[in-house]
């Protein structure tokens, strides 16, 4: 761990809290956000951004709603005031017009925000609050626009070198488990039982990322298993009378599920740093890892296989590898990139598109998104950063020899619309 990672880490020892409930303020919820804008004492406006926390933990989504919309309009940019800074600058640039360019550039309800995230525990309540702008303010332009000032604070707050990784254990605190089981969103946690089969045994890892205005919620995790070879089935994978690999035994780590825990963290992105910072921690840990592949999901796959009408049959293995490669190959959004999102994340984060295996996920969630198919995408850590320049600058896809035949054997046959099957 490095030496900032290592000081952050200490302030896990804290638990901060938003202070005890205050009195109710006869002011409205309007008045207090005025008044904490204008505020010149600091002690003033923690007080002031303490009451208006409280008071938005006690509203409903209605009022929450109106809250939104009155810090959107109340708070937005002067877009008068823009354009005379901006011809004072053009007219004279310097530091001084610069300056009040960028001071007329950021919205008022910027500043609100980081006032709110002055009180202790603020950072978590304006995550949450976030989350429930997203959720409520999607037909809304002015929403959408302070949901961009959300994002561009938190991403600067939440930036890497702030994120501390800290492996997750069977020994780890139990309201962490339980968030770890609640919050997995790729292969359902079904039991105390499950959860100890995933992270007990010594060929069995979990590591989350944490901030330490956040001690006790984890930001996005990873689970890994430690292999012989490339797995090419969940089922194998969790299945309960495996027998534990000795972990010095594995030359390969499987990140098979990563969940972003935090949805008013959505659209900042951690997993590509995690990821690669696991792979580098664990090749430390044991030299014999050589290869490090991950055991995704194909989310895309059933949604574009109806909306193309092309007939499908999960139970037949060599159909729907083809269909599954073409389809990772081949389906492009507009802007060229695939139209499956775990591939844009994987393929963006520098990874190969390895392999392609059907019948891998049998369950009612993988049979329903992905018709059974699973993929590998290879993390080559000698070559992550080329592969990932690449993608970059032209969204070129590599694959694997293997995938790419599965994908031509496809495209030999002449589709033929049908009515889909399970």
């Amino acid at each position: 761990m490095t030496l900032l990672a290592d000081l952050l880490s200490t302030v896990f020892e804290r638990r901060a809290r938003i202070g005890p409930i205050l009195r109710r303020d006869p002011r409205s919820t309007e008045a207090l956000i005025a008044d904490l804008m204008a505020a010149t004492s600091e002690t003033a406006a923690i007080a002031l951004a303490r009451r208006i926390l409280q008071r938005y933990a006690e509203m409903d989504d209605d009022t929450r709603l109106g809250f939104f919309r009155h810090v959107a309009e109340a708070c937005d940019l002067d877009a008068g005031a823009l354009r005379e800074a901006l011809g004072r600058y053009e007219a004279d640039p310097s530091g001084t017009t610069y300056r009040a360019f960028i001071a007329a550039s950021e919205p008022p309800r910027q500043e609100l925000i980081r006032r709110l995230n002055n009180v202790p525990g603020g950072t978590e309540r304006l995550v949450q609050m976030r989350a429930d702008l997203r959720r409520m303010g999607r037909d809304e332009p002015a929403l959408q626009a302070l949901d961009l000032d959300f994002r561009n604070l938190l991403r600067s707050w939440f930036n890497r070198g702030f994120l501390v990784l800290r492996p997750i254990s069977w020994e780890s605190p139990a309201h962490i488990l339980e968030k770890i089981i609640a919050y997995e969103a790729v292969h359902a946690i079904t039991s105390w039982s499950d959860l100890r089969r995933r992270l007990k045994p010594e060929d069995r890892r979990c590591f989350a990322f944490f901030h330490p205005a956040m001690p006790d919620e984890p930001l996005i995790f990873v689970e890994v298993a430690l292999t012989k070879g490339i797995p090419g089935s969940i089922q194998a994978l969790l299945a309960e009378d495996r027998a534990p690999l000795d972990a010095d035994e594995a030359d390969t780590a499987v990140f098979y599920s990563i969940s972003n825990c935090q949805p008013g963290l959505a659209g900042i992105s951690f997993g590509n740093s995690l990821i690669k910072q696991v792979a580098s921690d664990l090749s430390a840990e044991l030299p014999g890892l050589k290869t490090f592949v991950t055991l995704s999901p194909v989310p895309g796959l059933v949604r574009w296989l109806d909306r193309e009408g092309i007939a499908w049959d999960a139970s037949d293995r060599k159909a729907m590898s083809s269909l599954a490669a073409h389809y990772l190959l081949n389906a492009k959004r507009p802007d060229g990139q695939p139209v499956d999102p775990v591939a844009r994340f994987h393929l963006g984060n520098g990874a190969m598109l390895q392999a392609v295996h059907a019948d891998a996920d049998v369950s009612e969630n993988g049979l329903t998104q992905s018709g059974g198919v699973m993929v590998n995408y290879l993390y080559d850590l000698g070559r992550v950063e080329k592969f990932h320049d690449r993608y970059a600058e032209t969204h070129e896809i590599t694959a694997a020899q293997g995938v790419k035949s599965l994908a031509s054997a496809r495209d030999k046959r002449a589709p033929a619309p049908a009515p889909a099957s399970a």
